[in-house]
């Protein structure tokens, strides 16, 4: 990061570390290579949708006599809000549901359907009017493929084999005629499975060693059908476990097409007393940012072992449960991890996509959690009312990078600090579509100050530059169902060309995604 190709700006970077640690800085200096070879995957930026809380039933599916449009009992103004944003993947049922759910229990006549306990969420009875074919159903409104995380915890190889059949199979089988017999002709091309959830806790509490033989004996047993080539995702790490990649990497290897890594922003570090959602300090804002930063580290240590084992990176590391996770709205069950979702989730929304940006060449996939009404989500809804998170803005500026060439950046970036403690004040990312256009990223994570940023685009031919920011007065700010457009995109004008140097004033706490025509 503080490396410079050119000599020039590398002396201009080391008068400006030095300015930096004597003084306020308020500039940075980036350079930006006119070509790329990574391409940023679209599958980044997928979500997650877990039969918890309010995210299935009252999210995505609701009463029928609720006066909203709908299709069936889905919700179609959640619907076309997540096809603005071209949501590429769901990933479904589970999470730690995943691993008590039994698929069979969800298909045929909704009146037959057996009802079940959601032992890991509340205690609340799931009456399975939500199943397969639902969410397919959901998948095929949205536009975007489905991810279905297959039960390993307490199912069977067996199991997961026949849902396989039954989604994917287009010849003679019992499975293919169960699948007509509720509706479908037609095979539904299922390539995205996971095969268990947290296999070392919630899943299972297995050890590496053993998990890693479980995935080869389940992984055997799902098999390809016609044009649907299965991308099997194995149970990867919580955090900070690197035996566990290191273990599966060993013994699993290339029989998989992702290993999965979670990572959830505690604002206190502390799983018992996580913090407000709303309610926060700017010390304890700092500190929320400096462990959503770790995902940096988190990835680059992760990749680093993956790397011995794939050199040539052709298993993808799916971040597949990522996010600020906040103690639960006062009043609300707290199995249903409801929590409102403010600026500062949109700033470590857009940190995190800039971080699987730089690493694009090992991440191919990742899943926020979650869309509707849990934890970091998109989407909240209050019976007819509903309103887009900050957070969902992030995505929606963001849509431009998809399937993007990542355009590489070298920077110098001046440090937000407090109390001693300091964090980069500016990350960003850049790629160019396949139009040619270039799109640039910045997220200033400073609660006070206003950056000046100088970009040298070196060869890159351009006329001007347009853009769009997210900010408000405050971090604790967030949309209410009262106030539903508090924070929104607005036009950004702060971007001015000088020669083929891009000259951006940006705002303290703001994200910005500039185009240059």
């Amino acid at each position: 990061m503080w490396t410079m190709s050119k000599l020039t700006l590398c002396l201009v970077g080391l008068m400006l570390v030095t300015s930096i640690q004597v003084g306020a800085q308020t500039k940075a200096i980036l350079t930006i290579e006119p070509e790329g070879s990574t391409i940023i995957s679209r599958h980044i930026y997928g979500h997650f949708a877990e039969h918890l809380g309010r995210s299935i039933y009252d999210g995505f599916w609701i009463d029928k006599d609720l006066p909203v449009k709908k299709q069936g009992r889905i919700r179609l103004d959640i619907v076309e809000a997540l096809k603005k944003i071209r949501i590429p993947n769901l990933r479904w049922p589970g999470g730690c549901f995943a691993d008590e759910y039994h698929w069979r229990d969800g298909i045929g006549p909704a009146k037959n359907r057996p009802k079940m306990v959601n032992t890991n969420w509340g205690g609340v009875i799931e009456d399975n009017s939500f199943g397969t074919h639902e969410f397919l159903e959901l998948c095929k409104l949205l536009n975007c493929e489905p991810y279905i995380s297959a039960n390993v915890g307490s199912g069977t190889p067996d199991e997961m084999s026949k849902w396989v059949e039954y989604l994917n199979f287009d010849g003679l089988s019992p499975m293919t005629e169960l699948r007509k017999k509720n509706g479908n002709a037609q095979p539904y091309h299922v390539s995205f499975w996971g095969v268990g959830n947290e296999s070392w806790g919630c899943g299972g509490n297995m050890t590496a060693e053993y998990y890693s033989n479980e995935y080869r004996r389940y992984a055997t047993f799902a098999k390809d059908y016609g044009s649907a080539k299965l991308k099997k995702i194995a149970a990867g790490a919580s955090d900070f476990d690197y035996h566990w990649t290191e273990t599966l990497m060993k013994n699993v290897g290339n029989r998989m097409w992702g290993l999965s890594l979670h990572y959830y922003t505690i604002p206190t570090g502390n799983w018992g007393k996580k913090g407000s959602a709303t309610g926060f300090s700017e010390q304890e804002y700092f500190n929320t940012m400096e462990r959503a930063l770790r995902m940096d580290e988190l990835i680059t240590k992760h990749s680093a072992i993956m790397d011995r084992y794939d050199p040539k990176k052709n298993v993808a590391l799916v971040v597949d449960e990522w996010g600020i996770w906040t103690d639960v709205e006062e009043g609300t069950n707290p199995g249903f991890l409801y929590q409102q979702n403010s600026l500062r989730d949109a700033l470590i929304a857009a940190s995190t996509l800039n971080i699987f940006h730089k690493h694009a060449d090992r991440v191919k996939m990742a899943n926020l959690a979650q869309t509707v009404n849990v934890l970091q989500a998109l989407i909240l809804t209050d019976k007819e009312k509903m309103l887009l998170t900050p957070t969902y803005y992030v995505f929606d500026m963001y849509k431009v990078h998809h399937d993007a060439k990542l355009l590489p950046i070298k920077f110098i970036t001046p440090d937000y600090q407090l109390n001693g403690r300091k964090i980069p004040a500016i990350n960003v990312s850049a790629s160019k579509d396949v139009n040619g256009v270039v799109h640039i990223s910045l997220v200033n994570l400073d609660a006070g100050n206003e950056i000046s940023v100088t970009a040298d685009l070196g060869d890159l031919k351009w006329n001007s530059v347009a853009g769009e920011i997210l900010t408000s007065a405050n971090v604790t700010d967030v949309n209410t169902f009262e106030r539903p457009y508090q924070i929104q995109l607005s036009k950004f004008d702060q971007a001015n060309k000088d020669g083929n140097r891009l000259n951006v004033k940006l705002p303290p706490h703001s994200i910005v995604t500039l185009t240059l025509n």
